[in-house]
């Protein structure tokens, strides 16, 4: 399975901007993961926001923002329930709309540099 990230995500929605602590803020914790992956509306939105193709959320556009700073760091900045948001996200992604997956990993990871660092962790 292509992982480039236990961090994509950071999961469609969790993540925003760098809080002064060195972490990821929490302001997006709450957002229902189940719901959004559940409603090809609001994945949708995500997904043409984080490729550009769409509008952002004050939340997405935050999300987007912060992919390439948490692939970098393995989501080091990440909390436990942004790591499992992440993860929860990118299964799904891969297992159920693997078109969406390849186009993100295309923006995201071009050269498979985080598919192969990641690859052995799911």
């Amino acid at each position: 399975m292509k992982i480039f990230v236990v961090t994509f995500v950071i999961a469609a929605t969790l993540i925003a901007s760098i809080a002064a602590t060195g972490q990821y803020t929490t302001k997006y914790d709450n957002i229902n993961i189940d719901e959004v992956l559940a409603s090809d509306r609001l994945l949708n939105n995500y997904f043409n926001c984080l490729i550009e193709k769409g509008s952002c959320t004050p939340e997405a556009k935050e999300l987007k923002q912060v992919i390439p700073d948490a692939l970098k760091t393995e989501c080091s900045k990440c909390n436990e329930k942004q790591k499992k948001a992440a993860d929860k996200v990118i299964h799904f992604l891969i297992e159920k709309k693997p078109a969406l997956w390849k186009q993100l990993q295309a923006k995201y990871d071009p050269d498979n540099i985080y598919y192969n660092k990641y690859k052995a962790l799911i």
